[in-house]
C-alpha cells in the first residue's frame, strides 16, 4: 500500500452531509436552489451537527444530466450564483465550523465543452476517446469535422476524457496508453481545477465516477495509479485537502489514495449488495440490473445484516489506517430511506443505526426529517435511467416550513425545479423543531452522543453480537447498540447485560438487563454499560 500523508485529524469526527443545490433553497424566487440559499440555512446544518458538507456539480453546464455534464470547470453555474456568493458560502460555512467540498466529475465532459469542440474538428487532439465510425460498439458518431466517433462515458452527451486504456489491444489500435499525451494533459488538468477551487478556500472534492477513468481497466489498478498519483500531489499542494470517492468499493479506492469511499447501491464485487442488503426495498430507484435482495430495514423481517457486517468487515481490513468507509442514508442517485412502504416510524432505527456504525456517516438532505421518495415524476435533466430508475423522486425541494413551496422558494408551483411533496402531512424543518419527539431531533441527539463518545466514532472497536433480529453489537467495549428494524418484536440473550440494567443513552422500545435485551417493533438503544440505569 502506498503511502500518504495522513488524512486531516477533523475527517475522523466528519459528519456529511450532501446538498442537491437546485432543490435545497431558492433565495431569489426563480424555482431552483442556489449558494444563497445554503447560506441562508447554515444555522441549521450547524444545529443539527454536521461539519461538513458537499455539494452536487455546480459548475457550468447544459444540465442534460443535472450539472454532471459540466461545460466549464473554472466558472460557476449562473442558475448558482457567482463566485462571491460560493465565497460567502464558504466563510459562513467556516464560522460555523462546516467545511464546504464540491463534487468533481473527473471522467467526463459536456459534448459543449470547448475541449470537446475543437478535439471534435481536429483528429490530432486526443484529449478524448476516438475510434473509426462504425467499427466501435458503444461509440457515438462525430459531431464536427473529424471523421470517426467518440466514447461516452454515461449519456452521450457526456463524452469520456482519455485516461489511456489499460489493454492494448491490436484490433483497435487507435487504445492509447495511460503514459500517452492526451492521458498525461488530462491528469494535468484535474490537478488544475482541484488546485484553483482548493485555493479559494474549499475543503475537498467528492470524486464522481472516479472509477471510470482508465478503459478495459478489469482490476482498476490502472485507474487506481491515476489516483494515487494525485493523491501525492495532492498532500504536498493541500494537504488538509480531502478526496471522497464515487467507486463503491473502498477495499480498492481507499489504498489508491481516496480520504473516503461511500457503499454505493453499486460497485465492489456485488455490484453495491452491502448498502442494498440495508436499505433497498424494491422501490424508488430500481435497477434491472439488481440482484434481488430482503433488505435488513424491511418490517418483514426477511433480511439479514450479516451481507453488510461482512462486507464493512473485508474493506476495513483491507483499507488498514489508509482512509474511511462512509455510510449514506441516501443519495441523489439512489431512494431516500423513507421510499414506497418504509414509514415514518421505522427511520428512527435506522438513523441509530447509520449514526452508531464505525463508518462516517453521509445524510442526504431531507432524510434528517423523513422527506420521502416521491414516485412518478417527470424525467428532469436526465433522471430517468430506467423503467423503474427515476431519480427525480430523490430530488425534490428541502422541505422548510408549512408555507407555500414548504419554504423552499417563492416561485410559482409551476417554475419550481421540481415539485414539492404533495402530501399535506409531508414533514418539515419547522414543525420538527418544536417537536422535542421528532426524528430531526433524534438525529440530532444522535449526532450530538457520536461527538461525545470516541468509541462511537469510526475508529472506535466494534463486537457483533447478532446480526439478526434484533441487531446487537457493542462499541468500543462499552456501548451496547441494538437494533430491531422489524415490525415484530425481537430479544436475544447475551452476556453483555448483566444483572444491572445499563444506562439507556437513547433508546425507544428496548430494554436491557439479566442478560437479555428486548426491543418492540422498530426499536432501537443505545446504552452504556458502564453505567447502571438510574432506576436501579
Amino acid at each position: 500500500m502506498t503511502s500518504f500523508r495522513p488524512a486531516p485529524a477533523w475527517l475522523s469526527d466528519a459528519v456529511f452531509y450532501q446538498i442537491y443545490p437546485q432543490s435545497f433553497a431558492d433565495s431569489d424566487g426563480d424555482g431552483i436552489g442556489d449558494f444563497n440559499g445554503i447560506t441562508a440555512h447554515l444555522d441549521h446544518l450547524a444545529w443539527l451537527g454536521v461539519n461538513a458538507v458537499w455539494i452536487n456539480p455546480c459548475f457550468t453546464s447544459p444540465f442534460r444530466d443535472a450539472g454532471y455534464d459540466v461545460s466549464d470547470y473554472l466558472s460557476l453555474a449562473p442558475r448558482y450564483g457567482t463566485d462571491d456568493d460560493l465565497a460567502r458560502l464558504v466563510a459562513e460555512a467556516g464560522r460555523r465550523g462546516i467545511r464546504v467540498l464540491l463534487d468533481l466529475v473527473a471522467g467526463h465532459t459536456s459534448d459543449r465543452h470547448p475541449w470537446f469542440t475543437a478535439s471534435s474538428c481536429d483528429p490530432g487532439d486526443h484529449r478524448y476517446i476516438w475510434a473509426p465510425e462504425g467499427l466501435v460498439d458503444g461509440f457515438v458518431p462525430s459531431p464536427g469535422s473529424r471523421p470517426g466517433a467518440y466514447l461516452p462515458n454515461f449519456f452521450e452527451s457526456q463524452p469520456a476524457l482519455n485516461f489511456g486504456y489499460a489493454r492494448r489491444d491490436p484490433a483497435e489500435p487507435w487504445r492509447q496508453p495511460v503514459d500517452a499525451e492526451g492521458p498525461r494533459a488530462n491528469r494535468a488538468a484535474l490537478r488544475d481545477i482541484m488546485d484553483y477551487w482548493l485555493r479559494l478556500g474549499l475543503a475537498g472534492f467528492r470524486v464522481d465516477m472516479a472509477h471510470s477513468l482508465v478503459k478495459d481497466d478489469p482490476d482498476r489498478r490502472a485507474t487506481a495509479e491515476v489516483w494515487t498519483e494525485l493523491r501525492g500531489w495532492l498532500d504536498t499542494a493541500h494537504p488538509d485537502a480531502v478526496l471522497l470517492s464515487e467507486w463503491g468499493d473502498p477495499a480498492v479506492s481507499v489504498p489508491a489514495g481516496f480520504h473516503v469511499d461511500f457503499f454505493l447501491q453499486f460497485g465492489g464485487p456485488t455490484n453495491g449488495g452491502p448498502l442494498r442488503s440495508l436499505w433497498n426495498n424494491g422501490e424508488g430507484t430500481a435497477s434491472e440490473e439488481w440482484d434481488p435482495v430482503d433488505c435488513f430495514f424491511d418490517p418483514s423481517g426477511k433480511g439479514s445484516a450479516r451481507t453488510f457486517v461482512e462486507a464493512w468487515r473485508a474493506a476495513r481490513e483491507a483499507i488498514g489506517d489508509a482512509g474511511h468507509i462512509s455510510l449514506p442514508t441516501s443519495n441523489h442517485d439512489f431512494s431516500r430511506l423513507n421510499c414506497g412502504p418504509r414509514t415514518a416510524e421505522q427511520l428512527p432505527a435506522a438513523f441509530a443505526f447509520q449514526l452508531t456504525w464505525p463508518t462516517l456517516p453521509a445524510i442526504y438532505y431531507g432524510d434528517e426529517i423523513g422527506m420521502r421518495y416521491i414516485p412518478g415524476l417527470p424525467d428532469t435533466e436526465g433522471s430517468v435511467l430506467g423503467p423503474r430508475y427515476n431519480r427525480a423522486g430523490s430530488r425534490t425541494p428541502m422541505q422548510w416550513d408549512g408555507s407555500a413551496n414548504a419554504g423552499f422558494s417563492t416561485a410559482t408551483a409551476d417554475r419550481l425545479y421540481l415539485p414539492v411533496d404533495p402530501d399535506p402531512q409531508r414533514p418539515d424543518v419547522a414543525a420538527q423543531l418544536a417537536d422535542d419527539t421528532s426524528l430531526l431531533h433524534l438525529v440530532r441527539r444522535l449526532i450530538a452522543l457520536r461527538k461525545a463518545s470516541p468509541e462511537l466514532g469510526p475508529d472506535g472497536s466494534v463486537e457483533v453480537l447478532h446480526s439478526g433480529y434484533p441487531f446487537v453489537y457493542v462499541r468500543g467495549g462499552r456501548h451496547l447498540v441494538v437494533i430491531n428494524p422489524r415490525s415484530t418484536p425481537a430479544a436475544f440473550t447475551t452476556d453483555a447485560v448483566g444483572p444491572t440494567a445499563p444506562r439507556a443513552l437513547e433508546a425507544d422500545g428496548v430494554e436491557a438487563g439479566s442478560g437479555v435485551v428486548t426491543a418492540r417493533g422498530f426499536g432501537y438503544g443505545v446504552f452504556d454499560l458502564c453505567a447502571a440505569s438510574a432506576s436501579d
